[in-house]
């Protein structure tokens, strides 16, 4: 089962996609936040293309857990997108993942312009391999 990553940002949308056993997180495309109208029909399209079953939205909480004007903006967003798909949408904590994404652009010597253009990609596709070892990590202390 593929589940799509959002990582939702005022300028960008970062996206990341699962192989189909749900254990890869993979970088997909980068989308325009604007027209935001459009946003959730543009990434439900895009969630048809690449089969996904499910969708998961970073939700940008502050350090200390509390929610912001982003947060609300994400759930917002998550829930739109479950209009649009039809399909099973959940927000996850995405805390610090930008600031990761973008330490290992850096590290692997990515300039400024390349380190612009793919940290929403990455940032998307470190959420979601999160998400997927938590998953695989519950599976394994239930099972």
């Amino acid at each position: 089962m593929r589940i799509l990553a959002v990582d939702p940002g005022s300028k960008r949308v970062g996206l990341a996609l699962s192989d189909p056993s749900g254990t890869i997180a993979s970088a997909l495309v980068t989308v325009a936040a604007q027209p935001y109208a459009t946003l959730a029909a543009r990434l439900a399209s895009i969630a048809a293309e690449q089969e996904a079953a499910r969708v998961i939205v970073g939700l940008p909480r502050r350090l200390d857990g509390s929610r912001g004007p982003e947060a609300a903006a994400a759930e917002k967003l998550a829930a739109e997108i479950r209009v649009a798909t039809g399909l099973p949408v959940e927000t996850v904590d995405e805390r610090l993942t930008t600031a990761m994404a973008e330490r290992s652009l850096i590290e692997g010597g990515a300039s400024r312009e390349k380190r612009r253009q793919a940290i929403d990609r990455v940032a998307a596709t470190l959420l979601l391999q999160s998400h997927l070892d938590r998953l695989h990590a519950n599976k394994r202390r239930a099972g």
